[in-house]
This record gives structure tokens, sequence and C-alpha cells, in this order.
């Protein structure tokens, strides 16, 4: 229970398990429950894994993927005032997801993860594959209560946020993976990364679908075709010519239980201690999915379910590891064991090497090639040496997918690869979502949105980093100034460096 319990009561348990303390123990663990359920996608919820249980599945659906618009200047107006602000934009954020959330769940989604301020929705097919429509329905419910976010108010002025939404159908590898101190609930394949490019090929304020998405549409919808890059890579846009009656508040799904927490039914000690055991057996699992830094502040917060925001000022590393997803559609039945085994070996070897230098592996997610891992330093505990340190792992995981036994695919070796991006600066870290629902602790900001955008400009084993960052670590690696490039969503170009060796080596 050590690192289940607040310091002060597994002191009490430890010296003191009286019926009081351990009643108290037990209403902790119940309400632990319940907070590390909403951070899980729902199918994690329902029936998670052992810890470090290798567990995979081929899944046929459609998948949603959203993106918002205008958050970073609403973010950096509020920064300017400190803690006020940071409680003023977790408020305007989180009014925005638990409504979408709300949306989602009215309409038989269920919301696998955040990625920074946006969302990857899964529909699994029914027997009336009405999956991709219900998709459909539940992204123009989304962009119509964007009206409710188009005057922000802040001290700082007006704001205005929108939205982007992409879909596509098809089937995916969805898999839990990890060790038994840190588990991670990833999806590999081509219908991931399709997801992902329709929301980068739609527009503000639209619903973008694929081409295999729309033709499964048949006539529900008007589509309005867009520029296509191949004959490949068609998309379209919904026309949202519905009235507020025709397109509904919901969509009837089944199959959808409540989660539901322990009743104590013996109070005697002995009681209490085997259903102490028993909670135990139930929060463990969930608790393997967060990381160890996270879960420390939930499990002392947890009486209040609220975690403080702040704006600190971490050192963040991107990796893009290349290789596994793109594999996963080619494979054969035969195959998946070596490959996923393979994957989840060199998320714990990352895992590890993170947790050496202090920092936290924050999650696995898509990417348009690839996974990426969000990693930083600096976020609960704030030291001088955060870009060395990030520096160091960056550097152990040129290392780590060096040296990975590469599994078999389809009779091909797989040969991992990777590209990392590096920044420092001032973040907003707080709990996101719906405060009592779906929800998880993330970091956003200019920093992550710049170590994203330098690994996307590496070339594979290249790691990039800031001016800021290089500075920081001259003294104890050896860098190459790569001179002034231009990042995505930046005004000004930007000077880049390779990090190459650490010095004396």
């Amino acid at each position: 229970m050590r690192r289940l319990l607040p310091a002060d009561l597994y002191v009490q348990v430890w010296f003191d398990p009286d019926t009081d303390c351990l009643m108290q123990a037990f209403h902790h663990l119940r309400t632990l429950q319940r907070v590390l359920q909403d951070y899980v996608p729902r199918q994690v919820a329902e029936d998670p894994p052992a810890p470090g249980q290798l567990r995979y599945e081929w899944r046929q659906g459609t998948l949603l993927f959203t993106d918002l618009a205008g958050f970073t200047p609403l973010l950096e107006a509020n920064a300017k005032f400190g803690q006020k602000g940071a409680i003023a934009l977790l408020q305007v954020l989180n009014q925005y997801f638990s409504e979408m959330i709300t949306i989602i769940g009215k309409s038989g989604g269920d919301l696998l993860e955040f990625t920074g301020d946006a969302m990857l929705v899964q529909f699994l097919e029914d027997v009336q594959r009405d999956d991709t429509a219900q998709a459909v329905r539940t992204g123009l419910r989304m962009q119509r209560a964007m009206a409710n976010f188009q005057d922000i108010d802040t001290l700082q002025g007006k704001f205005s946020l929108a939205m982007r939404v992409g879909i596509h159908a098809g089937s995916y590898l969805a898999a839990d993976l990890g060790t038994p101190r840190r588990m991670a609930h990833v999806l590999l394949g081509q219908t991931v990364q399709r997801a992902k490019r329709a929301e980068s090929f739609g527009q503000v304020g639209r619903v973008c679908v694929t081409q295999a998405a729309g033709d499964r549409l048949q006539s529900l919808f008007q589509l309005e075709a867009v520029h296509a890059e191949s004959e490949r890579d068609r998309y379209a846009l919904i026309q949202d010519n519905f009235s507020a009656e025709a397109l509904g508040e919901y969509d009837i799904s089944l199959n959808r239980r409540r989660l539901t927490s322990p009743l104590l039914m013996d109070r005697s000690r002995e009681g209490l201690i085997r259903e102490i055991r028993d909670a135990l057996l139930r929060v463990q699992p969930l608790a393997s999915y967060l990381p160890p830094a996270i879960l420390g502040v939930l499990v002392e917060s947890v009486a209040e379910r609220q975690v403080t925001p702040d704006f600190p000022t971490p050192t963040v590393v991107f990796v893009n590891l290349m290789g596994y997803p793109e594999a996963a559609d080619g494979a054969k039945p035969e195959d998946l064991p070596a490959l996923t085994t393979s994957f989840s070996k060199a998320i714990a070897l990352i895992d590890a090497a993170t947790k050496a230098r202090g920092g936290v592996l924050q999650k696995v997610t898509y990417h348009a090639i690839g996974s990426d891992i969000l990693i930083y330093f600096g976020v609960f505990q704030s030291q001088r040496e955060n870009p060395v340190r990030a520096a160091g792992l960056a550097l152990a995981v040129r290392d780590i997918v060096t040296h990975l036994s590469p599994p078999q695919v389809s009779g091909q070796t797989l040969i991992p690869s990777y590209r990392i991006g590096i920044a420092s600066g001032a973040v907003f870290a707080a709990e996101i979502g719906e405060p009592r629902g779906r929800r998880e602790f993330n970091i956003l900001g200019d920093p992550v949105n710049t170590a994203s955008r330098l690994m996307n400009l590496a070339e594979e084993g290249d790691i990039l980093l800031t001016q800021g960052v290089y500075e920081a670590i001259a003294p104890c690696y050896q860098c190459k100034n790569l001179g002034v490039q231009s990042l995505k969503g930046k005004t000004k170009d930007q000077l880049i460096y390779a990090l190459q060796k650490e010095l004396g080596t």
C-alpha cells in the first residue's frame, strides 16, 4: 500500500492499524479507484489486465480525432497572471472538455486519450455498422457546441476557441503493454494515423472524413470533396444541414454499464483487512497506467479530488519511435506476439531510463509516422539541470533503439528508428478534462509544441534542440549548429542545434 496511501495515513496504518484507521484506508482506496477509472479508457477501466500482462486485439470501428485552435493565445494571456491565471485558464479548458466529453458519452463514443488539447475517440463497430455515422453525428454536435467558446472573457480581453475534427474507419490493433511498474494502452496501425491526417486536412468548424469513412455513410450525409494528396488520400467535409431535431442530442448505445465501487459489508478489523486487500487488487492494475509522479500527486490529493494548476518551466522531450505502428497492418497473426513484445520492451526501457534521470514519461500516443512519447523534466521538482537530464535521456533512447532485438514481420526484419526534439520553457500543468469524469494530468504550452515540431523537423536518428537548451547543456554535450530554420506555427525562424554526444565519451 506504500504508494497508494497518503504519507500520513500510511504511517498510521503501519503503527496503529485500528478499525478507525483501517476504515480511512478503505475509503481512500475506494475513492482512488474512482479517480483512476476516470484516468484510463473505459475498456481498460472495466477490464484492466494484470500489471505487466501483455494484451492485444484487432478492433474494427471508427476513430474521431479533434484538435483545438486558439488555445495558445489564451494560455499566454493567462500565464501573465500566475496562479490566478492558471485557475482561470483551467476553468475555460475544463468547461470545453466537459461539454465535449458529455457529447461523446451521449453519442456512444469512448474517449481513449487526451493529447494536449486534442482528443482521440473510439466508436466500435456494431451489428448495424452505424459506428461511422455515429462518429459523424458526434463531430457535428461537438462543432455546434463550440459556439459557447466564441467570446471568452479574460483579464487580457476576449479570446475564441475553434476545433477541427477528423474521422476515419477501419481496423487497428489495441494493445496493453509494459511492466508491472508502468503500463500503457496504445493503438497501432494506419487507421489511427489516417484519422489524424483527416483532421489536418479539415477546416476549423467542420467535420472531415476520409474516403474510407465517407464510403460507409451512403446517403446519410452530404459530402464536399477537399484537396487530396493522392488517390488513396481523399477527404471530404460533412455538410451540417440538419435541424436541431434531426441531429438530436444523443445516440442509443448498448453494452455500456455503470462502473461500480465496492461496498463495505464487514466492518470488523478482519473484515476491513479483507476488503482492503480486495480493493488493492482493483486499484493496482489501474495505478500501473500512471507515471509514479502523477500517481503520487493524485494519492495525496484524492480527498480534495483536485490537483492545483500551475505554470512550471520544465524541459520537454518528444520522441518519435518509428516502425512498430506501421508494421502492425502487415503483420501475420503469428508475428504479433514478437511485434508487441518488442514494442513493449522498447517503451519499458525508455520509461526506465526516464525515471533513472528524474523525468516523467507522460504517455505513448499516435503520430503521422510511428508513435510519439511525451517526456518532461521539472514539472514536479524544478531543477537547474533539467536540460542536462533531458539530453542524457535522449542519448539513452538512441542506445536503447539501436540495441533492440528486432522482430520479424511477414518474413522481414523490423528495424525501429527514432527522432527527438527538446525544448524548455513555461507550460500549463493541470488536471484537464471533466472534473468529476474522464480526465488526466497533462502539460500544454509552447515548449510542448516546439519540442514536437523539432521532432518533426528531425531526420531519423537526429536529436534537435532549441538555442536555450543548447546553452544549458553546452558545457556537458557536443552539439552541432544547424543554423536558423523555420518551425510550423512560429512567426520567427529559430536557431536549431543537433545533440551529438556527451563530452569526454
